[in-house]
Order: C-alpha cells, then structure tokens, then sequence
C-alpha cells in the first residue's frame, strides 16, 4: 500500500512538472508591438541603402555617359521618393493610388528623353514597371571581377 501512494505520488509529480514545461515551450515572450525609434532609423538607413545599391546596379547596364547616368540616378532617386510619398498619402479607393502611381511614371522621366537614347529610356521605363532583373547584373559583376582576379 505504501509502495501504491509513492508511487501515486511521484507520477503526479511528474505529469504535473512536464504540463508545466509544455506550457512554457507554447508562450511567446511579450515585447513591445511598436518598434523603437532607434530600429525605425536602422529600416530606415537599411532601405535607403539597398534603394541606392538597387539604382546603382540599375545604372551599370546603362550606356549613356557619366554625366548622363548621374542625371539618371538623381532621377530615379527622386522618382522613388516620390512613389513612397504616394503610397503613404492616404486615399479614399485603391484607383485613386494607382492612377497617381501611373501619372508619375509617365511624367517623372519626361526630361530625360532629349537627354539619353531611345534604348536607355526604354531600359528605365522597364526597371520602374519592375522588369529589372538585378540579380543577373549581380552575377556578371562576379563574373568579371573573378576574371579580373585571375587575369
């Protein structure tokens, strides 16, 4: 009979020690939902950064002079500013955004068409609509750089 109440015991105990562990593995640590000011600067500078890798990336396929590729990078810049202010303006329909969307890329390069050649405008008006494939531009600058690496 004694033997029966230890042992009762000890499997009490233990189922109870083992519920308490399962439950712990399924909480989540609270933090806080709104991000700090200093990790909202860190996104910041981050996106900023990879913007200006992505347009730089953009540029080298290009084949208009330096001159003319600093022009086009300060377009671009400007016209991507210019799309994050669209999206973080409030509007009443989604129809309303995508035709602001719209307007600005059939405005926003019209300078630059006297500017640059036909092929290059024709390059840019791709990369804005998202046909841009950056990771091949990536993978010829390997290319070369290993080539020159072992040349």
């Amino acid at each position: 009979m004694k033997q029966l109440v230890v042992i009762l015991f000890i499997l009490m105990t233990s189922f109870n020690v083992d519920a308490q562990q399962r439950r712990n593995m399924n909480r989540i640590p609270q933090t806080s939902s709104e991000p700090s000011e200093k990790e909202i600067a860190k996104r910041k500078r981050m996106a900023e950064d990879r913007k200006d890798e992505f347009i730089a990336n953009f540029i080298t396929t290009l084949e208009a002079d330096d001159f003319q590729k600093e022009i086009i990078k300060q377009h671009l810049n400007s016209f991507y500013d210019e799309k994050i202010g669209i999206f973080k303006t409030p509007y009443e329909r989604t129809f309303e955004r995508e035709q602001a969307i719209k307007k600005l890329e059939e405005t926003h390069f019209k300078e630059l068409e006297n500017l640059i050649s036909k092929d290059d405008m024709g390059k840019i008006k791709e990369m804005i609509k998202g046909n841009f494939d950056e990771k091949e531009v990536k993978k010829k600058k390997k290319r070369k750089e290993k080539k020159k690496n072992k040349g």
